[in-house]
C-alpha cells in the first residue's frame, strides 16, 4: 500500500502581493533525519540517504527516504522494482 499526503492548498492560493509588499519566498525544502527511514539509499537514483532526505513515503510498513520529490514520484510508478536498490536496513 502506498500512502499519499498533501497539504490541500492550491498553487498560487497564498496571499496576493502588490508593489508595496515584499516578494513571497518559497518554503524551504524539509529535511528528515536518517534515523527516521528504513532505507540506506534512495531507491530511485541510488543516492545514499546520508546525503540528505527531502521527502518520504510509507510503503509496506517501512518509511522510505528520497533525495527529491522527483525520485519519490519515480518510485511510486513502480515501487516493487526499486526496493532492492533501497538497501533496506534491518529493523
Amino acid at each position: 500500500m502506498v500512502v499519499f499526503a498533501s497539504c490541500g492548498s492550491e498553487p498560487g492560493s497564498g496571499s496576493k502581493s502588490n508593489s508595496d509588499s515584499t516578494v513571497m519566498q518559497e518554503s524551504p525544502t524539509p529535511h528528515y533525519d536518517v534515523s527516521l527511514v528504513n532505507n540506506a539509499k534512495d531507491p530511485a537514483c541510488g543516492m545514499p540517504v546520508t546525503a540528505g532526505i527531502s521527502d518520504t513515503v510509507h510503503y509496506k510498513n517501512d518509511v522510505l527516504g528520497f533525495c527529491s520529490a522527483e525520485c519519490k514520484a519515480e518510485f511510486q510508478k513502480g515501487p516493487e522494482s526499486m526496493l532492492t536498490a533501497a538497501e533496506m536496513r534491518k529493523k
